[in-house]
């Protein structure tokens, strides 16, 4: 048996390769998992748990199917899908986890994140993180009709890719002192996350003990999943279309 691990789908109503690979991957494997983590921005962007357009009913509906076959899914909001909150849990049975969240995985301590938080030079978009944060503002946001809810989100969107284009891909990675704060914070010698798009796993010893830090992968041109079990782990590659793994 199994533990996967997904991040950066960024799903959406304009990405259906992406969208059917994923529905063949709850459908074929994680159904045969002990457990599927989300780790953050699993839609481009979630307007909110009161969205009833098709495309966000069928997600709700596989995470349902899957959660009431027995396996248990967890899920960390992303920059992109912050906004996903208890209605979307209760109507799916996922499990909300907090931006950094402690977990076993056959023995393993490891912390789980999207990793955003760990881009500490990325200045600018950690003061955009901690504004839309804020519960008030969700709580606003949350309560306006939904066109406007997504003119909104249209203008962010916007505004989010005009920023990346501006920026070195140094200062969207993650800073390795924070890993390492972080890491030694929990008390784990782990860490997995997502975010950066960068899928690697990496290595480095500190006061005589081999730390581990899992980046996995984006679904923009395949599918990414860590399949980790109780004697390895891997990165591995879900193919769009009818192709093998």
């Amino acid at each position: 048996m199994t533990t996967l691990f997904i991040s950066d789908l960024h799903l959406s109503p304009a990405t259906p390769e992406i969208n059917q690979c994923f529905v063949k991957f709850m459908r074929e494997e994680a159904i045969h998992a002990d457990a599927l983590y989300v780790l953050g921005d699993l839609f481009e962007f979630w307007v909110g748990d009161d969205d009833k357009s098709d495309f966000a009913s069928s997600i709700r509906h596989e995470f349902k199917t899957l959660t009431e076959l027995g396996v248990p899914c967890f899920f960390t909001q992303g920059n992109r899908d912050f906004l996903v909150g208890k209605r979307f849990a209760k109507q799916t049975g996922v499990t909300l986890l907090s931006d950094e969240t402690v977990i076993d995985i056959y023995g393993q301590k490891a912390v789980v994140l999207h990793g955003d938080t760990l881009c500490t030079e990325d200045v600018k978009y950690l003061e955009f993180r901690a504004k839309v944060h804020q519960p008030w503002l969700q709580w606003v946001f949350n309560r306006i009709p939904m066109f406007l809810k997504q003119k909104i989100v249209s203008k962010v969107q916007s505004d989010i890719k005009t920023d990346k284009q501006t920026k070195s891909l140094d200062i969207m990675d993650v800073t390795q002192s924070e890993v390492v704060r972080v890491m030694d914070h929990y008390n784990v010698d782990l860490m997995i996350h997502g975010h950066t798009h960068r899928p690697n796993v990496h290595s480095f010893d500190r006061n005589d003990t081999k730390y581990t830090r899992i980046v996995l992968g984006d679904w923009y041109t395949q599918g990414s999943v860590l399949v980790y079990d109780k004697n390895t782990f891997e990165l591995q590659q879900r193919p769009f279309g009818n192709g093998s793994k």
